[in-house]
C-alpha cells in the first residue's frame, strides 16, 4: 500500500528542523547501510547519537503519531528512530530493498513499512525523486515539505540523483501490529468507512456493526 500524508509537519516545525539541521554535523550515509545497500548509497546523514538528533526525533515522531491516516494505514507497533538524510548535487541512492529487521537487541523490530518525510520544498532541488516499484509499476514521488509517504519496506526503491540544490528528508521504519500487508490494506479501507459513519451517524445500528467488525479484526490479526 502506497499512502501519501499531508502536513505531517507544519511550517513552524519545518523552520525549526531546518535551523537545527543547518548547524548540525552530517556523516557518510554508508555507515548506516547494510552490505548490499553500501554499494548504491551516496548521501549524508545526521549523526543519530547527537543532541540534535534526539531533539528532532521527538519532534518528528510526535507529529507523525498525531496523523490519523498514518495510524490507520500502518497500525504502528514499534517505530524506529528517524534518519535525517541530506542529498547534495551528484548524490543518489540506487535500487535497494530495506533490511527486514533493524535495531539493536533487545529493541529489534521487523520493517513492515517505510516512511519518508520531505523536509525540502520541491523547488529547492532538482532530481531526488523517490521511486518505488509497486504492483502497478513505478511510482515517482517528490512532495512538498512537511508531507510524507508510506510504502512497503519490502519494495524495490531508489532515490534519483540530485542534480541541483539540496534534498533533505527524514526516513523511518515501523513494525505494524498487522504483519500481512493485504490485511492492513483491508483494515485501512474499512477504517475510512468507519470514521465517516462514526461522524455522520454515530448512533446507527450499522455504524456499531462496522465499528465492532473493525475492532475485532484488528484484535484477530494483531501480533503483539
Amino acid at each position: 500500500m502506497f499512502i501519501k500524508l499531508q502536513n505531517v509537519l507544519d511550517q513552524g516545525k519545518l523552520k525549526n528542523i531546518s535551523n537545527v539541521l543547518s548547524q548540525a554535523s552530517f556523516v557518510d550515509g554508508k555507515l548506516s547501510a547494510g552490505s548490499a545497500a553500501k554499494k548504491v548509497k551516496s548521501n549524508l546523514e545526521l549523526d543519530q547519537k547527537s543532541q540534535q538528533a534526539a531533539y528532532l526525533d521527538e519532534l518528528v515522531i510526535s507529529s507523525l503519531s498525531q496523523n490519523i491516516i498514518f495510524r490507520n494505514a500502518t497500525l504502528p507497533h514499534k517505530v524506529s528512530q528517524p534518519f535525517f538524510a541530506r542529498y547534495e548535487k551528484g548524490m543518489s541512492y540506487g535500487d535497494h530493498i530495506d533490511d527486514p529487521v533493524m535495531g539493536n537487541l533487545p529493541g529489534r523490530y521487523r520493517t513492515d513499512v517505510a516512511v519518508t518525510i520531505f523536509l525540502s520544498e520541491p523547488d529547492d532541488y532538482e532530481g531526488g525523486e523517490l521511486v518505488v516499484n509497486t504492483s502497478f509499476g513505478q511510482t515517482s514521488t517528490k512532495l512538498p515539505a512537511g508531507d510524507a509517504v508510506c510504502y512497503p519496506a519490502s519494495s524495490l526503491h531508489h532515490v534519483s540523483e540530485v542534480t541541483k540544490g539540496v534534498r533533505l528528508v527524514a526516513v523511518l521504519w515501523l513494525q505494524s501490529l498487522v504483519r500481512d500487508p493485504a490485511k492492513r490494506e483491508l483494515l485501512y479501507e474499512l477504517s475510512l468507512a468507519r470514521e465517516k459513519m462514526l461522524t455522520k451517524s454515530p448512533d446507527a445500528e450499522e455504524t456499531a456493526q462496522i465499528d465492532h467488525t473493525y475492532t475485532n479484526l484488528v484484535r484477530m490479526w494483531s501480533e503483539v
